[in-house]
């Protein structure tokens, strides 16, 4: 897993908004990000989310109320979020926490073009995985 990129900011600090379901992350270069829990689930950097490679992203729905239930550092690099509906598998970098901070607004435009594209809807309950504990890699 890559770490911090020389001269990359990190975070000064990080602070989860329950009631709007934010986490705020405060950087070093004095940037200031509010990512909806929302966000950070769709756009989970696991492979869960993101598939094997590129194409094979799993689009994800009905996340609109998922809250954060724990938070835990990894290294001096990274934190693990728990999210509500038990995802626990996306280790986000500072990297890639200012990514999401900096580019909301175009990864919800990207989000909501894939919903469409695929006909589903934000707030619909994800399909249930096929197998135990698997996942398809099929497809498209």
């Amino acid at each position: 897993m890559a770490g911090l990129k020389a001269g990359a900011p990190t975070p000064q600090a990080l602070t989860v908004h329950e009631q709007s379901r934010v986490l705020e992350v405060g950087f070093s270069d004095g940037a200031t990000f509010r990512i909806p829990f929302e966000l950070m689930r769709v756009y989970s950097p696991s492979a869960e989310v993101q598939g094997h490679g590129p194409g094979q992203e799993v689009l994800q729905t009905g996340k609109r109320n998922v809250t954060l239930v724990n938070l835990e550092p990894v290294g001096n690099y990274a934190v693990k979020p728990t999210f509500s509906d038990g995802h626990d598998s996306g280790i986000f970098t500072w990297d890639y926490l200012y990514e999401l901070g900096q580019k909301q607004d175009a990864l919800w435009a990207q989000y909501t073009e894939r919903l469409a594209a695929a006909g589903a809807d934000r707030d619909a309950p994800m399909a249930a995985k096929g197998g135990a504990g698997g996942h398809a890699c099929g497809g498209h």
